[in-house]
Protein backbone atom coordinates (compact mmCIF):
# COMPACT_ATOMS: atom_id res chain seq x y z
CA UNK A 1 0.00 0.00 0.00
CA UNK A 2 1.18 3.69 -0.77
CA UNK A 3 -0.04 5.19 1.55
CA UNK A 4 2.45 5.63 4.78
CA UNK A 5 0.71 4.36 7.65
CA UNK A 6 2.33 6.65 10.14
CA UNK A 7 0.39 9.54 8.91
CA UNK A 8 -3.12 8.17 8.83
CA UNK A 9 -5.67 7.86 11.30
CA UNK A 10 -5.88 4.59 13.25
CA UNK A 11 -7.94 1.69 11.18
CA UNK A 12 -9.50 -1.47 12.18
CA UNK A 13 -11.46 -4.08 10.57
CA UNK A 14 -15.25 -3.78 11.07
CA UNK A 15 -18.71 -5.82 10.58
CA UNK A 16 -21.17 -4.30 8.50
CA UNK A 17 -24.11 -6.11 8.24
CA UNK A 18 -24.21 -9.80 7.30
CA UNK A 19 -21.78 -9.98 4.61
CA UNK A 20 -19.74 -6.95 4.69
CA UNK A 21 -16.25 -6.63 5.97
CA UNK A 22 -14.41 -3.19 5.94
CA UNK A 23 -11.41 -1.63 7.16
CA UNK A 24 -12.39 1.79 9.19
CA UNK A 25 -10.72 5.09 10.39
CA UNK A 26 -11.63 4.16 14.22
CA UNK A 27 -11.74 7.80 15.09
CA UNK A 28 -13.93 8.83 12.67
CA UNK A 29 -17.30 11.73 12.78
CA UNK A 30 -20.98 9.98 13.59
CA UNK A 31 -22.37 12.11 10.93
CA UNK A 32 -22.70 15.53 8.98
CA UNK A 33 -24.34 17.36 11.70
CA UNK A 34 -21.17 16.80 14.23
CA UNK A 35 -19.22 17.32 11.54
CA UNK A 36 -21.12 21.25 11.67
CA UNK A 37 -21.22 20.80 14.96
CA UNK A 38 -17.28 20.36 15.42
CA UNK A 39 -16.74 23.45 13.03
CA UNK A 40 -18.52 25.60 14.31
CA UNK A 41 -17.16 25.00 18.02
CA UNK A 42 -13.22 24.73 17.36
CA UNK A 43 -13.69 27.77 14.10
CA UNK A 44 -16.89 29.61 14.79
CA UNK A 45 -15.50 33.00 13.57
CA UNK A 46 -13.72 31.27 10.58
CA UNK A 47 -15.43 31.98 7.49
CA UNK A 48 -17.72 28.94 6.33
CA UNK A 49 -19.96 30.11 3.35
CA UNK A 50 -18.59 32.58 0.84
CA UNK A 51 -20.70 33.48 -1.87
CA UNK A 52 -20.35 36.53 -4.25
CA UNK A 53 -19.85 39.45 -1.81
CA UNK A 54 -21.82 37.34 1.39
CA UNK A 55 -20.11 35.76 3.65
CA UNK A 56 -20.85 33.56 6.48
CA UNK A 57 -18.84 32.21 9.57
CA UNK A 58 -19.56 29.06 11.06
CA UNK A 59 -21.21 30.56 13.84
CA UNK A 60 -23.44 32.29 10.98
CA UNK A 61 -23.90 29.44 9.12
CA UNK A 62 -24.70 27.36 12.25
CA UNK A 63 -27.70 30.15 12.82
CA UNK A 64 -28.48 29.73 9.42
CA UNK A 65 -29.02 25.88 9.56
CA UNK A 66 -31.13 25.94 12.52
CA UNK A 67 -33.44 29.01 11.09
CA UNK A 68 -34.10 26.21 8.28
CA UNK A 69 -34.51 23.46 10.56
CA UNK A 70 -36.97 25.34 11.77
CA UNK A 71 -38.90 26.24 8.76
CA UNK A 72 -38.75 23.05 7.29
CA UNK A 73 -39.87 21.49 10.45
CA UNK A 74 -43.10 24.32 10.18
CA UNK A 75 -44.25 22.38 7.01
CA UNK A 76 -44.64 18.89 8.73
CA UNK A 77 -40.57 17.87 7.94
CA UNK A 78 -39.84 14.63 10.36
CA UNK A 79 -36.94 12.37 10.59
CA UNK A 80 -36.72 10.24 7.74
CA UNK A 81 -38.80 12.13 5.33
CA UNK A 82 -37.07 12.48 1.43
CA UNK A 83 -36.46 16.12 0.75
CA UNK A 84 -35.60 16.70 -3.05
CA UNK A 85 -33.31 20.04 -3.50
CA UNK A 86 -33.42 21.25 -6.98
CA UNK A 87 -31.33 24.24 -6.16
CA UNK A 88 -28.63 25.75 -8.06
CA UNK A 89 -24.99 26.60 -6.89
CA UNK A 90 -25.90 29.08 -4.16
CA UNK A 91 -25.73 29.24 -0.03
CA UNK A 92 -29.01 28.53 0.34
CA UNK A 93 -28.31 25.08 -0.58
CA UNK A 94 -26.15 24.36 1.95
CA UNK A 95 -27.92 26.20 4.49
CA UNK A 96 -31.07 23.39 3.29
CA UNK A 97 -28.58 20.52 3.40
CA UNK A 98 -27.47 20.69 6.68
CA UNK A 99 -31.20 21.78 7.69
CA UNK A 100 -32.46 18.54 6.51
CA UNK A 101 -29.92 16.64 8.41
CA UNK A 102 -30.95 18.39 11.33
CA UNK A 103 -34.18 16.98 10.86
CA UNK A 104 -32.67 13.94 10.40
CA UNK A 105 -34.38 13.54 7.07
CA UNK A 106 -32.75 12.26 3.96
CA UNK A 107 -31.94 14.80 1.54
CA UNK A 108 -31.94 14.67 -1.95
CA UNK A 109 -30.28 16.90 -4.38
CA UNK A 110 -31.02 16.69 -8.21
CA UNK A 111 -29.49 18.29 -11.09
CA UNK A 112 -30.76 21.86 -12.04
CA UNK A 113 -30.20 19.95 -15.80
CA UNK A 114 -32.70 17.56 -15.03
CA UNK A 115 -36.57 18.32 -17.13
CA UNK A 116 -39.72 17.40 -15.90
CA UNK A 117 -40.29 14.29 -16.27
CA UNK A 118 -37.01 13.52 -15.09
CA UNK A 119 -37.22 14.75 -12.00
CA UNK A 120 -41.33 13.62 -11.46
CA UNK A 121 -39.99 10.09 -11.90
CA UNK A 122 -37.27 10.72 -9.03
CA UNK A 123 -39.75 12.48 -6.66
CA UNK A 124 -41.56 10.04 -7.42
CA UNK A 125 -39.01 7.33 -6.70
CA UNK A 126 -37.59 8.46 -3.37
CA UNK A 127 -41.44 9.22 -2.30
CA UNK A 128 -40.29 12.89 -1.55
CA UNK A 129 -42.43 14.83 1.08
CA UNK A 130 -40.86 18.57 -0.39
CA UNK A 131 -39.13 19.65 -2.79
CA UNK A 132 -37.02 23.27 -2.68
CA UNK A 133 -35.83 24.76 -5.63
CA UNK A 134 -34.83 27.96 -7.31
CA UNK A 135 -37.60 30.15 -8.48
CA UNK A 136 -36.40 30.30 -11.92
CA UNK A 137 -36.90 26.67 -12.01
CA UNK A 138 -40.54 26.81 -11.15
CA UNK A 139 -41.77 25.66 -14.16
CA UNK A 140 -40.38 22.18 -14.11
CA UNK A 141 -41.53 21.48 -10.69
CA UNK A 142 -43.62 18.53 -11.14
CA UNK A 143 -47.59 19.06 -9.37
CA UNK A 144 -48.70 17.24 -6.53
CA UNK A 145 -51.27 15.65 -8.72
CA UNK A 146 -48.25 13.96 -10.35
CA UNK A 147 -46.09 13.32 -7.44
CA UNK A 148 -48.73 12.06 -4.55
CA UNK A 149 -46.37 12.23 -1.86
CA UNK A 150 -45.07 15.76 -2.07
CA UNK A 151 -46.91 18.13 0.62
CA UNK A 152 -44.82 21.05 -0.14
CA UNK A 153 -43.21 22.89 -2.91
CA UNK A 154 -40.69 25.10 -1.34
CA UNK A 155 -39.66 28.09 -3.85
CA UNK A 156 -36.07 30.13 -2.57
CA UNK A 157 -37.11 32.95 -4.74
CA UNK A 158 -40.43 35.04 -5.11
CA UNK A 159 -42.72 33.44 -7.94
CA UNK A 160 -46.43 33.41 -8.62
CA UNK A 161 -47.79 29.68 -9.16
CA UNK A 162 -50.31 27.88 -7.19
CA UNK A 163 -49.31 26.07 -4.04
CA UNK A 164 -46.12 27.06 -3.98
CA UNK A 165 -44.65 28.17 -0.42
CA UNK A 166 -42.11 31.26 -0.90
CA UNK A 167 -39.37 30.89 1.29
CA UNK A 168 -39.69 34.59 2.26
CA UNK A 169 -42.46 33.63 3.96
CA UNK A 170 -41.53 30.92 6.41
CA UNK A 171 -39.15 33.34 7.77
CA UNK A 172 -42.21 34.76 9.47
CA UNK A 173 -43.19 31.54 11.70
CA UNK A 174 -39.65 31.10 12.78
CA UNK A 175 -38.68 31.76 16.17
CA UNK A 176 -36.17 31.78 18.83
CA UNK A 177 -37.67 28.29 20.33
CA UNK A 178 -34.76 25.89 20.38
CA UNK A 179 -35.17 22.77 18.41
CA UNK A 180 -33.36 19.66 19.22
CA UNK A 181 -30.94 18.88 16.62
CA UNK A 182 -31.66 14.34 15.43
CA UNK A 183 -29.20 12.32 16.80
CA UNK A 184 -28.05 10.65 13.59
CA UNK A 185 -26.37 6.95 13.54
CA UNK A 186 -23.80 5.70 11.49
CA UNK A 187 -25.58 3.59 9.36
CA UNK A 188 -28.37 6.43 8.66
CA UNK A 189 -28.86 7.29 4.99
CA UNK A 190 -28.05 10.70 5.30
CA UNK A 191 -28.32 11.93 0.80
CA UNK A 192 -29.75 10.17 -1.68
CA UNK A 193 -27.99 11.04 -5.11
CA UNK A 194 -29.88 9.54 -8.32
CA UNK A 195 -27.01 8.30 -10.70
CA UNK A 196 -26.34 9.39 -14.25
CA UNK A 197 -29.07 7.08 -15.92
CA UNK A 198 -27.38 6.91 -19.15
CA UNK A 199 -29.54 3.56 -20.22
CA UNK A 200 -32.94 3.59 -18.44
CA UNK A 201 -34.14 5.69 -15.51
CA UNK A 202 -31.70 6.60 -12.77
CA UNK A 203 -31.25 4.88 -9.44
CA UNK A 204 -30.61 6.43 -6.18
CA UNK A 205 -27.47 5.22 -4.44
CA UNK A 206 -28.31 5.85 -0.80
CA UNK A 207 -24.99 7.79 1.13
CA UNK A 208 -24.95 7.03 4.72
CA UNK A 209 -23.39 9.06 7.52
CA UNK A 210 -20.74 6.39 7.70
CA UNK A 211 -19.97 6.58 3.96
CA UNK A 212 -19.51 10.44 3.90
CA UNK A 213 -17.22 10.12 7.28
CA UNK A 214 -14.94 7.75 5.31
CA UNK A 215 -14.57 10.28 2.08
CA UNK A 216 -14.02 13.55 3.72
CA UNK A 217 -11.69 11.97 5.73
CA UNK A 218 -9.90 10.49 2.59
CA UNK A 219 -9.97 13.80 0.95
CA UNK A 220 -8.31 15.25 4.30
CA UNK A 221 -5.57 13.10 4.43
CA UNK A 222 -5.04 11.94 1.14
CA UNK A 223 -4.77 15.76 0.14
CA UNK A 224 -3.21 17.16 3.13
CA UNK A 225 -6.53 19.79 3.62
CA UNK A 226 -7.16 21.76 7.41
CA UNK A 227 -8.85 24.80 7.91
CA UNK A 228 -7.03 27.20 6.08
CA UNK A 229 -8.31 25.74 3.10
CA UNK A 230 -10.65 27.49 0.58
CA UNK A 231 -11.89 25.50 -1.81
CA UNK A 232 -13.77 26.65 -5.18
CA UNK A 233 -17.12 25.22 -5.73
CA UNK A 234 -17.33 25.16 -9.59
CA UNK A 235 -18.69 22.05 -10.12
CA UNK A 236 -22.20 21.34 -9.17
CA UNK A 237 -23.28 21.29 -5.54
CA UNK A 238 -25.80 18.38 -6.52
CA UNK A 239 -23.12 15.95 -7.80
CA UNK A 240 -21.03 13.92 -5.62
CA UNK A 241 -17.93 15.60 -6.22
CA UNK A 242 -19.35 19.02 -5.46
CA UNK A 243 -21.50 17.88 -2.05
CA UNK A 244 -18.47 15.19 -0.29
CA UNK A 245 -15.08 16.62 -2.25
CA UNK A 246 -15.80 20.34 -1.42
CA UNK A 247 -19.12 21.10 0.76
CA UNK A 248 -19.03 18.33 3.04
CA UNK A 249 -14.90 17.73 3.24
CA UNK A 250 -14.48 21.60 3.83
CA UNK A 251 -17.13 21.56 6.85
CA UNK A 252 -15.23 18.85 7.91
CA UNK A 253 -12.00 20.14 8.26
CA UNK A 254 -13.34 23.83 9.09
CA UNK A 255 -12.16 25.20 5.90
CA UNK A 256 -14.52 27.83 3.34
CA UNK A 257 -16.30 26.74 0.45
CA UNK A 258 -16.64 29.42 -2.01
CA UNK A 259 -19.70 29.17 -4.43
CA UNK A 260 -19.82 29.86 -7.86
CA UNK A 261 -23.02 29.97 -9.73
CA UNK A 262 -21.49 28.35 -13.05
CA UNK A 263 -18.49 27.92 -14.53
CA UNK A 264 -17.09 29.92 -16.75
CA UNK A 265 -13.04 30.63 -17.38
CA UNK A 266 -12.69 34.54 -16.53
CA UNK A 267 -15.13 35.02 -13.52
CA UNK A 268 -13.56 31.36 -11.48
CA UNK A 269 -10.15 32.51 -12.45
CA UNK A 270 -10.89 35.99 -10.91
CA UNK A 271 -12.33 34.54 -7.61
CA UNK A 272 -9.68 32.41 -7.41
CA UNK A 273 -7.31 35.45 -7.26
CA UNK A 274 -9.75 37.84 -5.29
CA UNK A 275 -10.23 34.76 -2.69
CA UNK A 276 -7.18 33.30 -2.78
CA UNK A 277 -8.76 29.63 -3.41
CA UNK A 278 -6.27 26.73 -2.74
CA UNK A 279 -8.13 23.63 -3.85
CA UNK A 280 -10.16 22.74 -6.81
CA UNK A 281 -11.47 19.63 -7.63
CA UNK A 282 -12.70 20.01 -11.30
CA UNK A 283 -12.75 17.91 -14.45
CA UNK A 284 -9.85 18.43 -16.78
CA UNK A 285 -11.43 20.57 -19.53
CA UNK A 286 -12.04 22.96 -16.36
CA UNK A 287 -8.45 23.60 -16.57
CA UNK A 288 -7.68 23.86 -20.25
CA UNK A 289 -10.63 26.60 -20.40
CA UNK A 290 -8.56 28.39 -17.24
CA UNK A 291 -5.24 28.04 -19.61
CA UNK A 292 -7.02 29.60 -22.74
CA UNK A 293 -8.78 32.59 -20.89
CA UNK A 294 -7.51 35.65 -21.81
CA UNK A 295 -7.79 36.46 -17.82
CA UNK A 296 -5.29 34.16 -17.12
CA UNK A 297 -2.84 35.33 -15.53
CA UNK A 298 -0.35 32.40 -12.80
CA UNK A 299 1.42 35.51 -10.90
CA UNK A 300 -2.80 36.52 -9.66
CA UNK A 301 -2.73 32.96 -8.41
CA UNK A 302 0.07 31.75 -6.50
CA UNK A 303 -2.41 30.38 -3.51
CA UNK A 304 -4.12 27.85 -5.68
CA UNK A 305 -2.09 24.92 -4.41
CA UNK A 306 -4.07 21.43 -5.05
CA UNK A 307 -5.71 21.05 -8.29
CA UNK A 308 -7.95 17.68 -8.30
CA UNK A 309 -9.07 16.36 -11.32
CA UNK A 310 -11.37 13.23 -12.53
CA UNK A 311 -14.02 12.38 -14.74
CA UNK A 312 -11.64 11.93 -17.29
CA UNK A 313 -8.01 11.75 -18.32
CA UNK A 314 -6.23 14.88 -18.19
CA UNK A 315 -4.27 15.74 -21.81
CA UNK A 316 -0.70 15.75 -21.65
CA UNK A 317 -0.19 19.11 -22.87
CA UNK A 318 -2.48 20.58 -20.15
CA UNK A 319 -0.71 19.18 -17.48
CA UNK A 320 2.97 20.21 -19.08
CA UNK A 321 1.52 23.72 -19.29
CA UNK A 322 0.02 24.15 -15.62
CA UNK A 323 3.17 22.78 -14.65
CA UNK A 324 5.02 25.35 -16.51
CA UNK A 325 3.13 28.14 -15.42
CA UNK A 326 1.99 27.16 -12.01
CA UNK A 327 4.78 25.20 -10.36
CA UNK A 328 3.14 25.31 -7.22
CA UNK A 329 -0.46 23.60 -8.07
CA UNK A 330 0.12 20.21 -7.34
CA UNK A 331 -2.33 18.24 -9.68
CA UNK A 332 -4.01 15.39 -8.73
CA UNK A 333 -5.72 12.53 -10.71
CA UNK A 334 -8.54 11.13 -8.42
CA UNK A 335 -11.26 8.06 -9.24
CA UNK A 336 -14.92 7.46 -7.57
CA UNK A 337 -18.51 7.37 -8.37
CA UNK A 338 -21.68 8.31 -6.87
CA UNK A 339 -21.85 4.60 -5.62
CA UNK A 340 -18.58 5.37 -4.12
CA UNK A 341 -19.28 8.43 -2.00
CA UNK A 342 -16.50 9.82 -4.49
CA UNK A 343 -13.04 9.04 -4.04
CA UNK A 344 -11.43 5.58 -4.33
CA UNK A 345 -8.45 6.51 -5.36
CA UNK A 346 -6.26 9.76 -5.10
CA UNK A 347 -2.84 10.44 -6.36
CA UNK A 348 -0.21 10.78 -3.56
CA UNK A 349 1.85 13.93 -2.91
CA UNK A 350 5.27 13.39 -5.73
CA UNK A 351 3.52 10.67 -7.49
CA UNK A 352 2.89 11.77 -10.57
CA UNK A 353 6.18 11.60 -12.89
CA UNK A 354 5.92 8.35 -11.91
CA UNK A 355 2.75 7.26 -11.91
CA UNK A 356 1.10 9.52 -14.63
CA UNK A 357 -0.80 6.70 -16.28
CA UNK A 358 -2.74 5.84 -13.57
CA UNK A 359 -5.35 7.53 -11.73
CA UNK A 360 -4.12 7.55 -8.63
CA UNK A 361 -3.41 5.16 -5.40
CA UNK A 362 -6.63 2.88 -3.79
CA UNK A 363 -6.94 5.25 -0.45
CA UNK A 364 -6.09 3.43 2.63
CA UNK A 365 -9.70 2.11 3.64
CA UNK A 366 -10.52 1.00 0.03
CA UNK A 367 -10.47 -2.22 -1.34
CA UNK A 368 -10.48 -2.68 -5.42
CA UNK A 369 -10.55 -6.11 -6.85
CA UNK A 370 -10.09 -6.87 -10.64
CA UNK A 371 -12.56 -9.11 -11.86
CA UNK A 372 -13.39 -11.49 -15.52
CA UNK A 373 -16.91 -11.83 -16.69
CA UNK A 374 -17.49 -14.91 -14.36
CA UNK A 375 -16.99 -13.04 -11.26
CA UNK A 376 -13.57 -14.38 -10.66
CA UNK A 377 -10.50 -12.55 -9.26
CA UNK A 378 -7.66 -11.92 -12.66
CA UNK A 379 -4.04 -12.47 -12.15
CA UNK A 380 -2.29 -9.25 -10.63
CA UNK A 381 -1.81 -6.86 -13.42
CA UNK A 382 -4.64 -8.21 -16.11
CA UNK A 383 -7.37 -6.25 -17.17
CA UNK A 384 -11.08 -6.79 -15.78
CA UNK A 385 -13.60 -4.85 -14.51
CA UNK A 386 -13.03 -3.13 -11.20
CA UNK A 387 -15.27 -4.33 -8.14
CA UNK A 388 -14.59 -1.77 -5.22
CA UNK A 389 -15.63 -2.17 -1.65
CA UNK A 390 -14.80 -0.13 1.73
CA UNK A 391 -16.32 1.93 4.15
CA UNK A 392 -17.18 4.61 1.36
CA UNK A 393 -19.46 2.22 -1.27
CA UNK A 394 -23.07 2.76 -0.74
CA UNK A 395 -25.41 -0.24 0.58
CA UNK A 396 -27.21 -0.32 -2.13
CA UNK A 397 -30.39 2.08 -4.24
CA UNK A 398 -33.08 3.87 -2.71
CA UNK A 399 -35.99 1.26 -2.95
CA UNK A 400 -34.72 -0.94 -5.71
CA UNK A 401 -33.65 -4.51 -4.25
CA UNK A 402 -33.23 -5.67 -8.34
CA UNK A 403 -30.95 -3.28 -9.15
CA UNK A 404 -28.86 -3.50 -5.74
CA UNK A 405 -28.75 -7.10 -6.17
CA UNK A 406 -27.46 -6.92 -9.79
CA UNK A 407 -24.70 -4.00 -9.10
CA UNK A 408 -23.52 -5.13 -5.52
CA UNK A 409 -21.78 -8.23 -4.58
CA UNK A 410 -20.80 -8.80 -0.92
CA UNK A 411 -20.55 -5.22 -0.63
CA UNK A 412 -18.55 -5.30 -3.88
CA UNK A 413 -20.02 -2.93 -6.33
CA UNK A 414 -19.34 -3.64 -10.04
CA UNK A 415 -18.12 -0.41 -11.43
CA UNK A 416 -18.67 -1.49 -15.09
CA UNK A 417 -15.09 0.21 -15.47
CA UNK A 418 -12.51 -2.42 -17.29
CA UNK A 419 -8.99 -1.77 -15.26
CA UNK A 420 -6.04 -2.84 -13.73
CA UNK A 421 -4.41 -1.98 -10.31
CA UNK A 422 0.07 -3.12 -9.67
CA UNK A 423 1.19 -4.32 -6.79
CA UNK A 424 1.68 -1.04 -5.02
CA UNK A 425 -2.22 -0.29 -5.64
CA UNK A 426 -2.17 2.13 -8.28
CA UNK A 427 -4.83 2.06 -10.93
CA UNK A 428 -5.00 2.13 -14.32
CA UNK A 429 -8.23 2.27 -16.05
CA UNK A 430 -8.70 1.88 -19.41
CA UNK A 431 -12.82 2.05 -20.57
CA UNK A 432 -15.81 1.96 -20.06
CA UNK A 433 -17.13 -1.60 -20.13
CA UNK A 434 -19.68 -0.90 -22.53
CA UNK A 435 -17.52 1.27 -24.39
CA UNK A 436 -15.26 -1.10 -25.79
CA UNK A 437 -14.89 -1.47 -29.35
CA UNK A 438 -14.43 -4.67 -31.55
CA UNK A 439 -12.79 -3.66 -34.84
CA UNK A 440 -12.65 -7.29 -36.45
CA UNK A 441 -11.61 -8.72 -33.36
CA UNK A 442 -9.24 -6.36 -32.37
CA UNK A 443 -10.40 -4.64 -28.56
CA UNK A 444 -9.90 -0.55 -28.78
CA UNK A 445 -10.25 1.09 -25.72
CA UNK A 446 -12.26 4.47 -26.39
CA UNK A 447 -10.36 6.39 -23.83
CA UNK A 448 -6.83 5.71 -25.55
CA UNK A 449 -8.19 6.92 -28.65
CA UNK A 450 -9.97 9.95 -27.33
CA UNK A 451 -6.65 10.71 -24.93
CA UNK A 452 -4.58 10.84 -28.52
CA UNK A 453 -7.11 13.01 -30.23
CA UNK A 454 -7.70 15.71 -26.92
CA UNK A 455 -3.67 16.18 -27.41
CA UNK A 456 -3.79 18.00 -30.23
CA UNK A 457 -3.56 21.38 -30.14
CA UNK A 458 -7.20 22.61 -30.52
CA UNK A 459 -9.22 20.27 -29.71
CA UNK A 460 -11.24 20.59 -26.61
CA UNK A 461 -12.88 17.13 -26.42
CA UNK A 462 -13.38 14.63 -28.11
CA UNK A 463 -15.52 11.25 -27.90
CA UNK A 464 -14.89 7.74 -29.77
CA UNK A 465 -17.92 4.98 -30.76
CA UNK A 466 -17.80 2.21 -32.79
CA UNK A 467 -19.82 2.64 -36.02
CA UNK A 468 -21.35 -0.56 -37.61
CA UNK A 469 -19.79 -2.62 -40.65
CA UNK A 470 -20.94 -5.05 -41.72
CA UNK A 471 -17.54 -6.44 -42.84
CA UNK A 472 -15.44 -6.21 -39.26
CA UNK A 473 -18.34 -5.51 -36.96
CA UNK A 474 -17.38 -1.91 -35.59
CA UNK A 475 -15.17 0.94 -37.31
CA UNK A 476 -13.95 3.85 -35.30
CA UNK A 477 -15.78 6.97 -35.43
CA UNK A 478 -14.60 10.16 -33.44
CA UNK A 479 -16.74 13.17 -32.78
CA UNK A 480 -14.35 16.31 -32.00
CA UNK A 481 -15.34 19.54 -30.78
CA UNK A 482 -12.78 22.20 -31.50
CA UNK A 483 -14.15 25.58 -30.84
CA UNK A 484 -11.29 27.85 -31.49
CA UNK A 485 -8.18 26.75 -34.26
CA UNK A 486 -9.83 23.22 -35.49
CA UNK A 487 -7.20 21.04 -36.89
CA UNK A 488 -7.35 19.74 -40.41
CA UNK A 489 -8.75 15.97 -40.76
CA UNK A 490 -5.76 14.93 -42.64
CA UNK A 491 -3.45 16.47 -39.86
CA UNK A 492 -5.39 14.46 -37.00
CA UNK A 493 -5.27 11.14 -38.73
CA UNK A 494 -1.79 11.15 -39.50
CA UNK A 495 -1.09 12.24 -35.61
CA UNK A 496 -3.32 9.49 -34.87
CA UNK A 497 -1.31 7.30 -37.05
CA UNK A 498 2.26 8.24 -35.65
CA UNK A 499 0.89 7.39 -31.77
CA UNK A 500 -1.86 4.69 -32.03
CA UNK A 501 -1.67 1.14 -33.99
CA UNK A 502 -3.59 0.98 -37.48
CA UNK A 503 -6.87 -0.81 -36.06
CA UNK A 504 -7.62 1.98 -33.46
CA UNK A 505 -6.83 5.30 -36.16
CA UNK A 506 -10.33 7.12 -36.65
CA UNK A 507 -11.84 6.23 -40.10
CA UNK A 508 -14.11 8.76 -39.72
CA UNK A 509 -15.05 12.11 -37.99
CA UNK A 510 -17.45 14.22 -37.29
CA UNK A 511 -16.62 17.92 -36.37
CA UNK A 512 -19.53 19.26 -33.60
CA UNK A 513 -19.98 22.96 -33.23
CA UNK A 514 -21.26 22.33 -29.30
CA UNK A 515 -19.79 20.68 -26.68
CA UNK A 516 -20.71 17.08 -26.63
CA UNK A 517 -23.98 16.32 -25.65
CA UNK A 518 -23.71 15.01 -21.20
CA UNK A 519 -26.59 13.92 -18.88
CA UNK A 520 -27.36 15.91 -15.83
CA UNK A 521 -24.55 14.74 -14.15
CA UNK A 522 -22.11 16.32 -16.83
CA UNK A 523 -21.43 12.22 -18.24
CA UNK A 524 -21.05 12.43 -22.50
CA UNK A 525 -24.43 10.37 -23.85
CA UNK A 526 -22.53 7.98 -26.28
CA UNK A 527 -25.87 6.08 -27.14
CA UNK A 528 -27.04 9.49 -28.62
CA UNK A 529 -23.72 9.83 -30.43
CA UNK A 530 -24.18 5.63 -31.67
CA UNK A 531 -27.72 7.08 -32.50
CA UNK A 532 -25.66 9.90 -35.75
CA UNK A 533 -23.86 6.84 -36.57
CA UNK A 534 -26.12 4.41 -37.71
Amino acid sequence: MHWPTQSLPAQRVEAWGNDRLVRCFVQRPTSLMAMLLNAHELHGQRDAVIDGDQRWTYAQMWHEVHRTAQALHNVGIESGDRVALFVSNRAEFIFVLFAVQYLGAIAVPVGTREQRPGLAFILNQCEAKAVVFDGLLADRIPSKADVPSLQARLSLDDVVADDIILWSSLGQSVNNTELTSHTAQGADVAVILYTSGTTGNPKGAMLTQQNIAHSVMHFEHGMGLACDDKSALAVPASHVTGLIAIIATMVHVGGSVVVLPEFKAASFLDTVAREKITHTLMVPAMYNLCLMSPNFQAATLQSWRLGGYGGAPMPVHVIEQLAHEMPQLDLRNAYGATETTSPVTLMPAGANSLHADTVGAVLPCGDVRVMDDEGCEVAAGETGELWISGPMVVPGYWNNPQATMQSFTAGYWHSGDLGSVDPQGFVRIFDRKKDMLNRGGFKIYSVEVENCLTSIDGILEAAIVGKPCPVLGERVHAFVYAPNDAPQKADVIAHCRASLADYKVPESITWLDQPLPRNANGKVLKRLLRAEVV
